[in-house]
Formats: C-alpha cells, structure tokens, sequence
C-alpha cells in the first residue's frame, strides 16, 4: 500500500498532512498527552493514565500495520494535528472502520485541518475497500460535531453516559459516512 501524504495552504503556512513514522514517538506523547489533558472530554483515555506509559506504550500505539495507521498534521517540524483509523480485522465487518482521537492544537484551530486528517483516513480506507468509517463525539462537542459534518458524517445513534469525567456523564454521538463508491 502507498502512504498517504498531502499538503494544506493555510493563512498561517503550509501544512503536512502525513502518516506517522517510528521516529515521531517523541512528539507524538507530547501531542497525545496536551490533547488528554487539554481536552478531557474528547478522549475516552485518561491524561494521569497515559503521562507514566513507558515509550513502549507510545512506541505500540504509534505503530502502523495493514489494520490501522495514525496520521499528523505538521507544521515545519512541529506536530500540531493527528488522528487515526483502525479497521475491523473480523471478514464479517472489515467493510468498515473507525476514526480516533482526532486533535488539532487550539492555536491551529479554525484553517480545516482536522477535516484534511479526516480525508487522510478516508482515503486511506478506500484503498482497502472499507465503505464505512464510523466516530464517536461528545454531544457537547459542537464544534467538533459540525466538523465531521462538514466531512460527511451522519449521526445515527447517541451513547447515554459514554463518558464520565470529573463527576460529570457525558453522552456521545455515534457518526458514520458511507465511503461505497457510485
């Protein structure tokens, strides 16, 4: 399979958009752990959990296979941008995948580059004859919801209490977008 790799103009410089390599390990548990701890209702994983990992955790999350990849938004040579796809290994349900942990640093908010990873992980799944890609989101998730319309995506269920943070229940949308081709 090729690797997927594109490039985004932005008001603000030009921005890669690329799938990940051994070599981010580094950068990309600084990019997890600001987005756990910044943005703790987004993620079902908990910042406390994931800051004493070993590299060997961040170095098995990282890694890629015929499954699954996680692919960065860079700028220059700082990740500011990442989110993955994993498809379902089962013959009854690899037609489908799913979308995690989609995260763009706040500063870069606003330019679309949350919806070039999302086509990233689109197209990735095209070449492996997925038709459907599913996510979950917050349901206070405004912003993040009328993202993943912009991309496509149908919300077709809600999660009651899908997550619960500082004694707070949060419920989640369930989302997906049909990738069949005409």
């Amino acid at each position: 399979m090729q690797v997927i790799s594109r490039a985004l103009e932005t008001s603000r410089g030009n921005i890669t958009i690329r799938e990940a390599t051994p070599s981010d390990v580094s950068q990309y548990r600084e990019l997890r752990l600001h987005a756990l701890e910044n943005a703790p209702t987004a993620f079902s994983s908990d910042y406390q959990v994931n800051l004493n990992q070993p590299i060997s955790f961040w170095e098995r999350r990282l890694a890629s296979d015929e499954y699954g990849t996680i692919f960065f938004a860079q700028y220059e040579n700082k990740l500011i941008g990442m989110t993955g796809i994993y498809q379902n290994e089962s013959p009854k349900t690899r037609h489908s995948a799913d979308i995690i942990s989609v995260y763009v640093r706040p500063e870069w908010r606003g330019l679309h580059i949350a919806e070039e990873l999302i086509e990233a992980c689109i197209e990735w799944a095209k070449a492996r004859e997925v038709n459907i890609v599913k996510l979950g989101v917050i349901s206070a998730s405004i912003a993040a919801i009328r993202c993943y319309q912009r991309c496509g995506f149908t919300i077709y269920g809600t999660e009651p209490r899908g997550l619960f943070y500082q004694g707070q229940y949060y419920d989640g949308y369930l989302m997906y977008r049909s990738i069949e081709e005409p």
